[in-house]
């Protein structure tokens, strides 16, 4: 075991633990749903001023938070599962460490959840019917 932990790995434990409960009572119907994480986001809005995001991306502004990448095909006809990408920096950057980090990464992954599963945000928090 490590002395200390980075930031990266700090980070990943957060995320892991926001995810766990929407896992807890949704795993039936996201187990073919991946989370990652990457540092900075690598789309960015032409004119940032008037930037409309598709639900796709949760946003602070011009500013990608996350991001979902529905199932597909890759370039040698495989399947591919779909992944949510949290973007680390921007979300550390908008929130302090420990429960606002731990509450702000919950609430984004709640909005993509509901964008994977075509439902309402608050359904997602309620859990399945």
């Amino acid at each position: 075991m490590p002395a200390w932990n980075s930031r990266s790995d700090e980070f990943d434990a957060v995320a892991l633990e926001a995810f766990a409960e929407i896992d807890a009572s949704w795993h039936d119907q996201i187990s073919e749903l991946d989370i990652a994480v990457d540092e900075i986001p690598r789309l960015l809005p032409r004119d940032p001023e008037t930037v409309q995001w598709p639900d796709e991306v949760t946003a602070d502004g011009a500013v990608p938070l996350a991001r979902l990448i529905p199932a597909g095909i890759d370039v040698h006809g495989l399947p591919t599962r779909a992944q949510i990408i949290l973007f680390r920096r921007p979300l550390e950057s908008r929130a302090k460490k420990g429960t606002e980090l731990l509450e702000l990464v919950h609430e984004v992954l709640v909005q993509q959840v509901a964008t994977h599963l075509g439902v309402d945000e608050d359904v997602i928090d309620r859990g399945p019917e």
